[in-house]
């Protein structure tokens, strides 16, 4: 069972990762002040953290494959922390923004380290829940790190978010160091490891091929670019809701820092239960029983991306309980889409190469943790509401949907050329 407690341990890490994003967010209210910046601004700002995170994510990919998890998570690990210090240090936007790329560049590693690692520790079967774990901790860590850092920016002022993110992020780089290793350099019960060897778990190492032919190989590929550009769509409304949420309850809403904080937890809250049980444990069982897995998992993409589309009328009430409601509606049916399009860089990756393809597909998705902070941003400043923005999300979930039942077609392997070469190459050398 050693294969959950990494399942654990990797969900711990994102949680905290995510703290570290979202203390920006909650204290925008103060930051506005002080430094007298309009919501295009704030939008840029909030912005900073997703331009050196998109722009790693296919370097990330490909020293994934090429060195591995436990180092690259490990330095990042240690970075990421000295950057949210750094953030409660310095004093000026400018500072402040650098220190959210930096943030940005150290945490690009995370996502696509945890689905690598999740492919190496779980067999196909269990590969739901086991991706639920880590992707859920990014919706859990708003419902109990937004109360958390709201109440500190209220107790100690802005920077005390930043302060409290950064001792518990070095606390996870101890952690992490003491406790993370590969399944080959662990030491499994035989039963575990046979699990591991029969249920379909992915092998470290390199991919055949070399990296450059293996980039421009998968970047050809149809189902690759369906599971993308879905996710990317996905991947709008969330970064809306995690930059914005907190502002939107603030400004909108007319709340407190305090109350948007515990208004924010709601909706977090439910879909971070809808990512454990329907996105991971439903989807796991439905295909244990024999149902069609790429059925399974493409009906649940799609169902969570239809609900997610509740975002449209949430813009159009001026009750702050009535929009959270369906704020909830819209995120949890996101959130149950997301651990599915997180398992299937391991399912449909050719061998050696899952960092990569979840390298590509978290590259554009975090494309909208840019376009999103700053797209809504200009639209409330030139509207004086959020309701523009929010219809804006539900137009880019609707091509999310096209793009997932059109482009992705069957969740299977996609069997590389140069697989079949090295194969070939190896079996004559044997013979």
């Amino acid at each position: 069972m050693k294969r959950w407690g990494i399942g654990l341990l990797i969900g711990l890490g994102i949680l905290i990762n995510y703290f570290d994003r979202t203390n920006l967010s909650v204290a925008q209210g103060p930051l506005s002040h002080l430094y007298h910046l309009t919501p295009g601004q704030m939008g840029i700002i909030l912005s900073s953290f997703g331009w050196s995170y998109a722009a790693f994510q296919i370097p990330i990919g490909i020293l994934l494959d090429k060195i591995g998890v436990k180092w690259l998570v490990r330095i990042g690990t240690l970075i990421w922390s000295l950057a949210t210090f750094m953030t409660a240090i310095v004093s000026g936007m400018g500072l402040i923004i650098l220190s959210r790329v930096i943030l940005g560049a150290a945490e690009a590693p995370a996502f696509p380290a945890a689905s690598k690692a999740t492919g190496y520790w779980f067999p196909i079967r269990e590969r739901g829940l086991a991706t639920s774990l880590f992707d859920g901790a990014a919706k859990f860590s708003n419902v109990i790190g937004t109360p958390l850092i709201a109440w500190t920016v209220t107790v100690w002022g802005w920077k005390g978010g930043f302060w409290f993110t950064g001792i518990v992020s070095i606390l996870f780089f101890i952690l992490y160091w003491a406790f993370y290793r590969d399944p080959k350099d662990a030491k499994l019960s035989k039963e575990e490891a046979e699990l591991l060897r029969e249920g379909g778990a992915q092998e470290v190492g390199e991919a055949p091929g070399g990296v450059g032919h293996n980039l421009a190989f998968v970047l050809r590929q149809r189902k690759v670019w369906g599971l993308t550009l879905g996710f990317a769509a996905y991947g709008y409304s969330f970064y809306l809701f995690l930059t914005w949420l907190p502002g939107y309850l603030e400004k909108q809403m007319h709340m407190t820092i305090l109350k948007s904080g515990w208004y924010t937890a709601g909706p977090w809250l439910v879909a971070t239960i809808t990512d454990l049980l329907i996105g991971g444990w439903l989807v796991d069982r439905l295909i244990k029983k024999g149902h069609d897995s790429t059925r399974v998992r493409k009906t649940v993409l799609v169902i969570g991306m239809i609900l997610g589309l509740a975002v449209i009328p949430a813009a159009f009430t001026k009750n702050p309980n009535v929009a959270v409601i369906w704020i909830a509606v819209a995120l949890g049916g996101l959130a149950f889409s997301a651990p599915v399009g997180w398992s299937i860089p391991s399912l449909i990756a050719p061998k050696g190469t899952v960092g990569l393809v979840g390298s590509i597909m978290n590259f554009v998705n975090n494309l909208m943790s840019i376009v999103a902070p700053i797209v809504t941003g200009f639209v409330v400043q030139a509207t004086g509401s959020f309701t523009g923005s929010f219809v804006v999300a539900g137009v880019v979930l609707i091509l999310g949907i096209l793009f997932y039942v059109f482009m992705l077609g069957k969740i299977e392997p996609i069997e590389s050329p140069y697989e079949r070469y090295d194969n070939t190459h190896t079996e004559a050398h044997q013979s």
